[in-house]
């Protein structure tokens, strides 16, 4: 029996793994306290990649004459690499390499990877996936409060508050055991707001409901603080007491009038009036509240501004710090907390330090043993580095480690044409995702069961996956790929593969950080089911109790004071026209994750394939049937599936999940200035039937949810 946790979402639920014969089976952990035994199927079925007859057991290397992929050894294999790096290393300079990172690796080999790039290879060129998945709420966490953590409080305090607000989150969907915060809320008398441009398992569970346009979430925030602040509902003390900047933007706000809202955002006035009257209370009571987006309202070219808007509101009405209240981020990917902390991204080293800072340099690269001065500066973000492949001065060679960037990136057909252009792409996965087809060495890794290591999750709660089973004969484990590799191409300095060996080294990189993990190793974490960052090194022979909730006394800002900033509604970087006059949407659905290499595969999850979601009046004008093919047509590509004429999502829009292929071929690359997070959630697209079929109404309703 192994306590452990699954594989996927940021919730990282506690399960059991139990060996039966030849079977790994999962089973409850109810003392865990973030799912208290409970999983979606994604967790209840996390084992169906064991034994698959789709694992890569060997590496793979492309034969320069047939073109096709032939089983190699490792050393082989690892030769290979090493000697193409090093080579285009001397041709090239180092920026020649890049790493790709994902947000599923554990600290452990997310911090060896950035050490990898940063001390054995010399390359700026270093970033992640999880740049397109919490990049703009980090951005907007650090200009606000100084900080990025998800959750600044454990996510049971949910059930505590008094009204909850979803912006953009589909939680019933996307986290199912953590939807039981929401409705133990309501039991409790609480209010649950949902805004969405779909009317989602989540929005069912709402008391009220705002259906925006796709990319208006920041107006509509703008429109709840004018409302707030004209019925007298600002925590005056509170603003003036714990925050800087509010009087500017007050000013900004009050041309942000109801009238003005529901023209942008299609949210009645009365659904805004109803929404600012729960957050100002009644009575004299000011309710508490919590204020939670997620990546509806962050995938967008301005999304850091969004979330800053929603912070600013948060802020007004006196809620970060408050008990069971705040704002908040539901953080996607497993480890898309822990994964951007320690150095997978273009801008910081570990313990979320920024590699520009001097003294972060310093005392990083003293942990390390090399020169502060060896250590690069910033590079490009994750899509601006795929871009750059194969460019002058962009890199030549790209690593890839837990991510499937053909299937994931946005403009994903642009994407697999920069690939195409590489002298080197490495790929290391358990499975032969799209990206590892066009690899020309594909290197076999562990799965979650058959590694050691920590992860954080949206809470800021550092827990520890447990090893269950030894990985299958051929496959090796990440740190030890990364150790290896270092080793071939001249690293300075020695890697090691023992993950508690890194961690510990991990907690000196992170020693005095933001996010500091100094003070937590494995046995602490068994013991206490997690513990929360920051959590310094023990003091005069104390340990540091971790924290689970931050801010209750000040931010960690220069002054101590959280920051409000004036933000603009500007609208998506496309907007619908006489060509493409429909707004295209993207999301996830229960079954399936992320890009799909490992859910897809799993038989007792329902593999529906791509669709196209639409409205009965949007079928009726174009002419769709439910069932039936749709094609779907933006600036960058095409896409053709099976409509579902359902009523829940808005009439100008359409919603494609992005498990498959297909979906990100037609999403826009437009980035946000700040976050460089790509706009995912909208971009301009036309609809039309592929062919004259008339089987079906188009009023017909699709599958229930």
């Amino acid at each position: 029996m192994t306590q452990t946790h699954c594989p996927y979402c940021s919730l990282q639920c506690g399960m059991t793994l139990a060996r039966s014969g030849r079977t790994l089976q999962v089973q409850p952990w109810p003392e865990f306290p973030v799912n208290e035994g409970a999983l979606c199927r994604k967790g209840w079925t996390a084992t169906g990649l064991r034994g698959h007859r789709e694992r890569l057991t060997t590496p793979l290397v492309r034969d320069r004459a047939t073109g096709e992929l032939r089983a190699a050894g490792w050393d082989e294999a690892l030769d290979l690499v090493a000697q193409r790096l090093i080579a285009l290393r001397e041709q090239h300079g180092p920026d020649a390499v890049g790493v790709f990172g994902g947000g599923g690796l554990t600290n452990e080999k997310a911090y060896s990877l950035g050490k990898l790039a940063r001390v054995a290879l010399g390359t700026s060129q270093i970033d992640y996936n999880g740049r397109w998945c919490m990049s703009s709420a980090a951005s907007a966490g650090n200009r606000a409060f100084g900080v990025d953590r998800g959750l600044p409080f454990p996510l049971a305090d949910i059930e505590q508050t008094d009204v909850v607000v979803l912006v953009g989150s589909n939680l019933a969907e996307t986290m199912p055991p953590a939807a039981r915060h929401l409705d133990r809320l309501r039991e409790r008398g609480g209010t649950v707001v949902v805004v969405d441009p779909r009317r989602t398992p989540t929005a069912e569970r709402a008391d009220l409901f705002l259906q925006p346009v796709p990319g208006t979430d920041l107006a509509l925030a703008l429109g709840l603080l004018h409302l707030v602040d004209a019925i007298g509902a600002v925590d005056e003390e509170y603003v003036a007491a714990r925050t800087n900047g509010f009087e500017q933007v007050r000013r900004s706000v009050a041309a942000w009038w109801p009238e003005r809202v529901e023209r942008v955002t299609g949210v009645a006035t009365d659904e805004l009036r109803a929404l600012a009257r729960l957050l100002a209370g009644s009575d004299g009571r000011r309710p508490r509240a919590m204020v939670l987006t997620a990546r509806g309202a962050e995938q967008h070219s301005q999304g850091s501004d969004t979330v800053l808007a929603w912070i600013n509101l948060a802020l007004a009405l006196g809620l970060p710090g408050r008990p069971f209240a705040g704002y908040g981020c539901l953080t996607g990917q497993g480890n898309g907390q822990g994964g951007r902390e320690h150095g997978q991204k273009a801008d910081q080293l570990p313990g979320y330090r920024m590699i520009d800072d001097p003294a972060a340099r310093d005392h990083v690269a003293a942990v390390w043993g090399v020169p502060a001065a060896s250590l690069p500066g910033p590079g490009r973000s994750a899509y601006e580095m795929l871009d750059a492949l194969g460019t002058d001065g962009g890199p030549r060679a790209l690593l890839v480690f837990a991510s499937n960037i053909a299937v994931s990136a946005p403009n994903a057909t642009h994407v697999a044409d920069r690939l195409a252009a590489l002298d080197l792409l490495v790929v290391a996965d358990l499975v032969m995702s799209e990206t590892a087809a066009l690899a020309d060495v594909v290197l076999p890794v562990t799965q979650w069961a058959e590694e050691t290591g920590t992860m954080t999750n949206l809470e800021g709660r550092v827990i520890l996956r447990e090893r269950a089973v030894a990985p299958p004969e051929g496959v090796r484990d990440e740190l030890e790929v990364i150790a290896d590799l270092a080793a071939r191409v001249g690293s300075p300095v020695p890697f090691s593969a023992d993950p508690a060996e890194v961690f510990a080294e991990l907690g000196r990189a992170s020693a005095g950080g933001p996010a500091d993990y100094a003070g937590i190793d494995y046995e602490r974490i068994r013991a206490e089911h997690g513990v929360f960052w920051p959590c310094p090194a023990p003091l005069d022979g104390r340990s540091h109790p971790g924290t689970p909730r931050l801010f209750a006394d000040t931010f960690p800002t220069p002054d101590g004071r959280a920051r409000c900033h004036v933000v603009e509604h500007r609208g998506a970087a496309e907007q619908p026209c006489p060509e493409f006059p429909v707004h295209l949407t993207t999301g996830r659905v229960l079954a399936q994750y992320q890009s799909g290499a490992q859910t897809r595969r799993v038989r007792d999850l329902p593999d529906e394939g791509v669709f196209v979601e639409l409205h009965p009046m949007l079928a009726t004008r174009v002419g769709a049937y439910d069932g039936e093919p749709l094609t779907v047509t933006t600036r960058r590509g095409t896409l053709t599936a099976p409509a579902r004429v359902v009523d829940w999502i808005r009439p100008d829009t359409v919603f494609v999940p992005f498990h498959w292929v297909g979906a990100n071929r037609l999403t826009n690359d437009a980035l946000d200035p700040a976050s460089r997070m790509p706009e995912f959630k909208v971009c301009a697209a036309s609809v039309a039937p592929l062919a004259a079929g008339r089987r079906r109404s188009p009023e017909t309703v699709g599958a229930a949810r």
